[in-house]
């Protein structure tokens, strides 16, 4: 079984040492505040360049449940982003519509496995663009 926590503070500790992750994957670090606690929560994700907006996938590994970045960036859309060798505040919006479905089909064909995790659930995963506050 992965430790998935052990897993993310490896990446956090290599992206943030490095500037990236080490297999080259188009890798972000998401600061979202907890939706419970109110603590500062970091997570590494894969993302999509849109534009200048940055597009995140609530994925959760085709989980029947959304993941906890999700839930806290619904309840406070203000959130912390580090990508491309820069750290800013962003906005997070969720996309929906055809735009979303064009966002999701253009990550599925970069990255088929995340396709692969949405034929686990029926859940459709929320496709999230992060823009610069």
């Amino acid at each position: 079984m992965i430790d998935l926590q052990a897993m993310n503070e490896r990446v956090i500790a290599e992206f943030r040492a490095n500037g990236r992750h080490g297999d080259g994957l188009p890798t972000l670090l998401l600061t979202t505040t907890g939706a419970r606690t109110g603590r500062r929560h970091v997570t590494p994700m894969l993302f999509l360049a849109d534009d200048d907006r940055y597009i995140v996938f609530a994925a959760n590994g085709g989980a029947p449940g959304h993941p906890d970045w999700y839930r806290n960036l619904v309840a406070e859309p203000s959130v912390d982003v580090e990508a491309e060798g820069e750290a800013f505040a962003a906005h997070a919006t969720e996309v929906t519509g055809a735009a979303r479905d064009r966002l999701f089909a253009k990550q599925a064909k970069a990255f088929p496995r995340l396709a692969e995790h949405q034929s686990k659930t029926t859940r459709p995963f929320p496709v999230i663009a992060l823009s610069r506050a």
